[in-house]
């Protein structure tokens, strides 16, 4: 059970209950991403000691969140994955995500980066609404380590996948720069010419980018 008790008979308290220890979200935010070792989340969650994650997860399990499991041979490794209540919680983690967009930059000292969260920060502001039919790759680098999206849009809004699959274009750059770049702050061909983005294949599939997300004038509301 969780430490935390609101003594209210509010489903929002509930969650709170679950979900509102310290560490528990970002938990849900690599599961979300696909089952993962005991090692691997402790190594991603920066800072959370062995005996917290244990408790942590611990909770998850006993309030149906979180499983535990064995992969077959030849793996046989133990992982974590969501059960199916706990990946409902994806729409919320999404609406969370976007909230919190709001409050993200400047990126502060000390802060660690996975450029493979940018899958669900993507994910949480791809148009849901028809899009021009495009498909372009986004290779985001941070340091010496990179990770590769699809972007494809079309008359069911548009989504994003890992893998660098067939694209028109494919736009490399920093995360913090693709998302000027889709906000409408920097156009495609200044990052370019300024040396913050790399494009291959078509300019005009590529340009296209900010029409496959909602996220025009972000901060300005």
């Amino acid at each position: 059970m969780t430490g935390t008790r609101y003594s209210q008979f509010c489903a929002l308290a509930r969650a709170a209950e679950l979900l509102g220890e310290r560490w528990t979200l970002l938990i849900v935010r690599e599961l979300l991403l696909g089952p993962k070792r005991f090692g691997d989340l402790s190594e991603r969650l920066h800072g959370i000691s062995p005996t917290l994650l244990t408790a942590r997860l611990n909770a998850m399990i006993e309030n149906g969140v979180v499983r535990r499991v064995t992969l077959p041979s030849p793996i046989n490794a133990q992982v974590y994955e969501l059960t199916e209540i706990g990946n409902r919680l994806r729409p919320a983690i999404r609406e969370l995500i976007r909230w919190g967009g709001h409050f993200l930059f400047p990126m502060r000292a000390g802060d660690k980066f996975e450029p493979d969260w940018v899958l669900l920060a993507l994910d949480a502001i791809v148009r849901r609404t028809p899009t021009p039919t495009r498909k372009i790759v986004l290779r985001v680098r941070h340091n010496a380590q990179s990770a590769s999206f699809l972007v494809a849009g079309g008359s069911a809004g548009a989504s994003i996948t890992r893998g660098e699959g067939p694209g028109g274009a494919l736009i490399e750059a920093r995360f913090d720069t693709l998302l000027r770049i889709i906000a409408g702050e920097i156009s495609l061909d200044d990052a370019q010419a300024d040396g913050l983005a790399i494009i291959e294949g078509s300019m005009r599939t590529a340009r296209a980018l900010p029409s496959l997300f909602d996220l025009h004038h972000r901060r300005s509301e």
